[in-house]
């Protein structure tokens, strides 16, 4: 998401993304037209007393559409701020709070494993969305029937934050009452088969709001659909890689330097697509051995190499379009972290180095030895096998205590 911040709470960055500033002025438009039949609905159940006419008239219904959308999105952020300073009682720090098409996203940097803590976490949210939704029904009785237009907005307020607490709650992962429906399962089976449990259930909630959004012509629900039911799907599988992955380290998964295939920076861009052809391989770690030793000095991909156009590639070599600017880890790493590195860079693969360890027939570099590459497919090979094969994890050691 592109986003920019606009203030924090609590020490918390509050930013809006490009998709907020399309969607306020659209539930501002929808409120604003159906402002006749929402007041008549207050009036009739919350005993409003509001005068239809008066807030009807010119331009008040834009007015008060607009203010309406703006308190409702005030809510959606008190809401994320609950699920953000419980987490911070129980010690995961938060990154942001972003306000984008479909609500809020309180990012929190992990989350906890311990299904009570969950549990807590995800329940604030719909807690702090009825008492909003309780403070605006308060300032609603204690305002004159006079001022049409603000028991309107306060109204308006408090229905539909008790509404966004409710609709939170259905058990459609990942949304609150998903995690909360996970947290429960976690709490006689492990984390990572909750998740799948969790993300099942809501994947199954997102196709009937998706079909029940296509038969109300209901553009919004649809959306929210399809976003629980990727952001399940996402989840579960980062949860299943971290579980199929702990206490692995990037050394038991990369391919390590004496089984690299690698190239010279002379050699032509012509050749090299040759190369990848036949050992079919779309990157290589450079090594120069001008110097009489083997120095890292750059990584090249089939990206780099279609940079340049076919008639010319004999006149170009990898020097030419050789990557210097090389994404590293080291060979202690956990497995979680190359993904999470990749994901993050948005690249393939990461040169492994290590300093002062030729365990792996190191090649020198300057900034550490080339012990080896790992790879997305290497990662996700390494995921099917543990997967087909019913295995604990990759090493054969037992696992840490929990």
């Amino acid at each position: 998401m592109k986003s920019f911040r606009i203030g924090s709470l609590f020490g918390i960055p509050i930013k809006l993304d490009l998709t907020f500033l399309l969607v306020l002025p659209l539930f501002a438009y929808l409120i604003g037209a159906q402002i006749e039949d929402v007041a008549e609905i207050l009036n009739e159940f919350l005993a409003a007393g509001i005068d239809v006419g008066s807030i009807t008239a010119g331009s008040m219904p834009w007015v008060l559409g607009f203010a309406a959308a703006v308190g409702l999105f005030v809510g959606v952020v008190l809401h994320e701020l609950g699920h953000s300073l419980t987490a911070q009682r129980y010690g995961f720090p938060i990154d942001s709070i972003t306000l984008w098409l479909f609500g809020g996203i309180a990012a929190l940097s992990e989350m906890p494993e311990d299904w009570r803590k969950e549990f807590t976490i995800a329940i604030a949210g719909p807690i702090v969305s009825v008492l909003v939704g309780i403070g605006s029904f308060a300032l609603f009785s204690v305002t004159p029937e006079s001022l049409g237009g603000p028991r309107f907005v306060l109204g308006y307020l408090a229905v539909l934050n008790v509404a966004l607490a409710i609709f939170n709650m259905i058990p459609a992962f990942p949304m609150d009452g998903g995690r909360i429906l996970r947290a429960l399962l976690a709490r006689g089976q492990p984390y990572a088969k909750a998740t799948q449990q969790a993300a099942s259930i809501g994947k199954l909630f997102a196709i009937f709001m998706g079909l029940f959004g296509l038969l109300a012509f209901n553009i919004i629900l649809i959306g929210v659909a399809f976003f629980v039911y990727i952001a399940a799907s996402s989840e579960a599988q980062q949860v299943t890689m971290k579980a199929a992955f702990q206490d692995v380290t990037v050394s038991d998964i990369m391919t390590p330097a004496v089984d690299l295939h690698t190239v010279e920076p002379d050699t032509t861009v012509a050749d090299l697509i040759q190369r990848m052809f036949t050992e079919r391989h779309t990157g290589y770690p450079v090594i120069d051995t001008s110097m009489g030793d083997e120095r890292l000095v750059g990584l090249v991909t089939l990206t780099d190499a279609r940079e340049i156009d076919p008639v010319e590639r004999d006149a170009f070599t990898v020097a030419d379009v050789m990557t210097t600017d090389l994404k590293t880890i080291t060979a202690d790493s956990d497995a979680m972290t190359a993904i999470e590195r990749m994901q993050r860079d948005n690249i393939g693969r990461l040169l492994v180095v290590d300093r002062g360890d030729d365990r792996f027939g190191s090649q020198a570099n300057e900034d550490g030895d080339l012990v080896g590459l790992i790879s997305r497919s290497d990662l996700m090979t390494a995921l099917n096998i543990v997967q087909e094969s019913g295995a604990e994890n990759l090493t054969g050691r037992p696992r840490a205590a929990d």
